[in-house]
């Protein structure tokens, strides 16, 4: 197989061009293009007037070497990488040496799939309920204020990814192609197809559901097991090795290996490992407010006559500022077609997060505009991040109105530093509601005059940005994990043989794909060490690229 890069066609070609390109850019007859498939297609809309489709093809021709000899030194004509997903290894029949995994989001699915796809038939605890019934609990909150902080948005089955626009693309380095292990499991699962190919896949929600209940019959099948409402409360340490696990009932579980897939608003269990003395330091990490805007906007000034057109769907941004008091604002977790949506854990806090559906057709498109905060602006230690969070998620809870309802302002309003009292054209879609005020107590002075001065700014990138109707809905804290479980070389943490931080709690992915991917990596690490093989296998506790 060769892959050729680079193919640019049409927005609106016919289907029987892409062959025809093919043919004219390698300069060869119909009949020796064998077959080809899409491996990857995005578009370039830099000039919107006339966009373009990209594609990277997977093909076969009757003399490939032939064919590599005349393009040699061609950087877009190459063999095709392999990349087949191979496991390390492989439990022993009857192996007895049972690892767990703590927690059930992207990174702890992966983990667990994949050791119990290696047949070392993993133990899965999960805090939170079954995702159906998680998702009831969530719409407890959204519709009737009311609040279950052991399942929620943050926890249960699926993790906070199971609510949000779904993406499925990052920014990570993949030398060993874990990502496309990730998506193919996803279309095993029920994904659509097109996530293999097209640049930036998502699922949405509902379909997420199902999917996350597939790959959970899939690994019961064999041979694992998901236990789902138990909670850790204490991990059991001997020697710098870990043990053994008690839940909440009391119960003990002895074990070996235990995997800490925990997500990043585990508070009273990074509080427990912490007074555990599991090694953990603070991280930077981002706040603000989600804003709104009509998404038809955002599709006119990102596509222009385009706009609409069924291959391009909603549009999306990304977008920055590096603001005069030296922080930078940016875009975050950017959801087309979305709605904004409580996501706190915790009673008496307030808490936004964006998300979308596959079809991504809700009137509204919202992302996060964050500002960058570092253990500088919360002094105190590993656990301080998350003091400093509840603080803004208490403040916007009493900006609210105490009822779960968010603390809002209109873009206009909030640039020229009045209070806002009425709607314009955009109806925020923030459930259980939101209280238009003042949000300028609501961040840290040098936050809000970051982004006071941002939005102005963005309307240069995006034509309509700024408008004065756009809603600001507040807040906007768990962007990613305020600490890092710092492991080592071999995955496990720097003090505490046997336990292996992974995923976006422990500071070590940021999203669907990327919690995923280091899923797998962990269970490499766990089933190399079950199986008492060397474990070189990373450089300063990140994956190696060699």
């Amino acid at each position: 197989m060769l892959r050729l890069t680079e193919l640019r066609l049409p927005l609106d070609h016919p289907p029987e061009a892409l062959r025809a390109a093919i043919v004219g850019r390698l300069g060869i007859s119909a009949a020796d293009l064998v077959d080809f498939t899409v491996f990857r297609r995005s578009y370039d809309a830099r000039k919107v007037a006339a966009m373009t489709l990209i594609y990277t093809i997977d093909l076969s021709v009757r003399d490939e070497a032939a064919l590599l000899r005349k393009f040699a030194g061609d950087r877009h004509v190459a063999p095709t990488p392999d990349t087949n997903y191979r496991f390390v290894g492989r439990a022993p029949e009857g192996f007895a040496n049972r690892p767990i995994v703590v927690g059930f989001g992207p990174c702890g699915i992966f983990a667990a799939l994949v050791l119990a796809q290696m047949g070392f038939r993993p133990i899965v605890l999960e805090r939170g309920k079954a995702v159906r019934e998680r998702t009831k609990d969530t719409w407890g909150l959204w519709r009737k204020n009311e609040l279950n902080p052991e399942s929620n948005v943050q926890f249960g089955e699926g993790g906070a990814g199971t609510f949000s626009d779904g993406k499925l693309y990052s920014q990570i380095k993949d030398p060993k192609h874990y990502g496309r292990k990730v998506l193919t499991e996803f279309v095993k699962a029920g994904a659509p197809e097109e996530i293999l190919y097209v640049a930036k896949p998502h699922i949405g929600t509902f379909r997420l559901v199902s999917m996350v209940e597939t790959m959970r019959a899939e690994i019961i099948a064999l041979g694992g097991e998901i236990r789902f409402e138990q909670r850790v409360t204490d991990v059991l340490i001997e020697n710098g090795h870990v043990r053994g696990l008690v839940l909440a009932s009391g119960d003990e579980l002895r074990c070996d290996h235990v995997v800490l897939a925990l997500g990043h608003s585990a508070r009273d269990t990074f509080e427990m490992l912490h007074a555990r003395g599991v090694f953990m330091e603070p991280k930077p990490f981002s706040i603000g407010f989600r804003i709104e805007h009509p998404q038809s906007l955002i599709d006119r000034a990102r596509f222009g006559p385009n706009a609409g057109h069924p291959l391009l769907g909603a549009a999306d941004y990304k977008i920055v500022h590096h603001a005069k008091n030296g922080r930078s604002v940016y875009s975050f977790c950017m959801c087309p077609g979305g709605t904004v949506v409580a996501a706190t854990s915790e009673p008496n806090c307030v808490v936004t997060n964006g998300m979308s559906q596959y079809s991504r057709n809700e009137r509204n498109a919202n992302a996060g505009i964050v500002v960058g905060v570092t253990p500088e602006d919360y002094p105190g230690g590993p656990l301080a991040g998350i003091d400093f969070q509840r603080r803004w998620e208490s403040r916007a809870f009493e900006l609210g109105g105490g009822t779960y309802e968010a603390p809002g302002q209109l873009v206009g309003d909030f640039v020229a530093g009045r209070p806002s009292t009425v709607l314009g054209s955009v109806e925020p879609s923030y459930k259980p509601g939101v209280q238009l005020g003042d949000l300028s107590t609501s961040l840290p002075d040098y936050a809000i005059a970051a982004i006071r001065e941002a939005l102005p700014a963005f309307e240069r990138q995006i034509k309509g940005f700024s408008m004065a109707d756009a809603v600001l809905t507040g807040v906007e804290t768990r962007t990613s994990s305020p600490l890092r479980m710092t492991r080592g070389e071999d995955l496990q943490s720097v003090n505490v043989k046997g336990l292996y931080p992974a995923g976006e709690g422990a500071g070590y992915a940021g999203g669907i794909l990327s919690a995923g991917v280091d899923g797998i990596r962990v269970a490499e690490a766990v089933a190399t060490a079950l199986l008492g093989e060397p474990a070189d296998i990373t450089e300063g506790g990140k994956w190696k690229t060699a």
